[in-house]
């Protein structure tokens, strides 16, 4: 029996989940929450093998919460189920702890087999989505000048982004001040000629400098 827990932030869906998944032979939905904040008590008091989590969420991102339940439940495989397959949020996901990245397209047959095969240890992913990670590593190169002009203390730091910290998880990993950290991601944003995070972390890892 494989338990599962669903976080979802939209009523319909997060029910439709568990009536389809519930309902199904060899599956047993042990919660269904609607932000990551209600659903790490959850998974304190109840175990799942696998949890299916929505990026778009109120308060804390799907992605931060795939990385804070990596850290609290080893044993626990997170999915995404989305509606975005853009670069940045597939990486970001992925480097968070993602086991699989499915959209909410998916057919509930597949879904299903999706939850089975992350349980058993594999890695399922939409279609759209394999073909732009197939494509990233097709097309990704290392940049040893862009590498370089980074100090190893900002690497450290871009490492945190790309995992999917914000500046005050950061901060605390690395034994800093907000503003320190806000300091060095400007000159990070500087040297790597982006504007943004999700710029930062999409340049890092298309050039494999992290």
């Amino acid at each position: 029996m494989i338990r599962i827990a669903i976080v979802e932030d939209q009523r319909e869906i997060r029910e439709g989940l568990r009536a389809l998944i519930g309902g199904s032979p060899g599956f047993h939905v042990c919660g269904a929450y609607c932000s990551v904040e209600e659903a790490m008590p959850g998974l304190e008091r109840e175990f799942a093998h696998v949890a299916l989590v929505d990026i778009g969420l109120p308060g804390m991102s799907g992605i931060e919460g795939i990385r804070l339940m990596r850290e609290r439940f080893p044993d626990l495989h997170a999915m995404v189920l989305t509606i975005y397959d853009d670069d940045d949020r597939i990486f970001q996901a992925m480097c968070a702890g993602a086991c699989g990245y499915l959209l909410k397209k998916t057919p509930p047959a597949r879904l299903l087999e999706s939850i089975q095969e992350v349980a058993a240890g594999g890695a399922p992913m939409s279609p759209e989505v394999a073909r732009r990670v197939v494509e990233f590593f097709r097309t990704a190169r290392p940049s040893e000048q862009a590498g370089c002009q980074l100090t190893p203390h900002e690497l450290r730091l871009l490492k945190l982004l790309v995992e999917g910290h914000n500046y005050k998880t950061a901060a605390v990993k690395l034994g800093l001040s907000v503003n320190t950290v806000s300091f060095h991601v400007r000159k990070i944003y500087e040297k790597l000629q982006v504007h943004s995070k999700s710029q930062a972390v999409a340049k890092a890892l298309k050039q494999r400098l992290v």
